[in-house]
């Protein structure tokens, strides 16, 4: 089956949102996704839940703080804050949401708002297969172009 044309597909926004509960909370990504769900099933009535089509991406949550992105449908993200904003329990335990920022892309949601800093890579020639080659250096991961494609090694690779 073939993808759909860029200018069909459909758009998103996503929500960096902030957890804060009690140490001893333990909640997990099922519990906030129902608890979601039914938020803003509550709040915004089924067709318009149906429409925002709200879903958890990343979440974290450990110690008593986490942090989480919120998908929704473009044009749905003022929605999807008021559904956020009614969630003060998940599974018998307290929490506080805050919504951090939305952004059009999940990167940019996880480098503006949940302090993910983007990965840093540095461009260098190295020896592989006898031959000297352009690569690309990602912490300990090296990425050798082969070609028109690229093949993942180490530093041990090279040693």
């Amino acid at each position: 089956m073939k993808h759909l044309p860029k200018h069909l597909r459909p758009r998103w926004r996503y929500l960096a949102v902030g957890l804060e509960g009690w140490p001893d909370a333990d909640i997990d990504r099922g519990d906030f996704q129902r608890e979601l769900w039914y938020a803003a099933q509550n709040l915004i009535g089924d067709a318009g839940s149906a429409d925002a089509d709200l879903t958890v991406l990343d979440f974290a949550f450990d110690g008593g703080t986490g942090e989480t992105i919120v998908r929704a449908r473009h044009g749905h993200a003022t929605e999807a804050r008021a559904a956020l904003a009614c969630l003060d329990e998940i599974d018998g335990h307290e929490i506080a949401v805050r919504i951090r920022g939305v952004s059009g892309t999940i990167r940019a949601c996880e480098e503006k708002y949940l302090g993910r800093a983007p990965e840093l890579s540095q461009e260098r020639n190295v020896v592989f297969e006898g031959e000297e080659r352009p690569a690309v250096a990602r912490d300990d991961r090296i990425d050798v172009r082969v070609g028109s494609s690229f093949v993942g090694a180490t530093e041990l690779d090279f040693k």
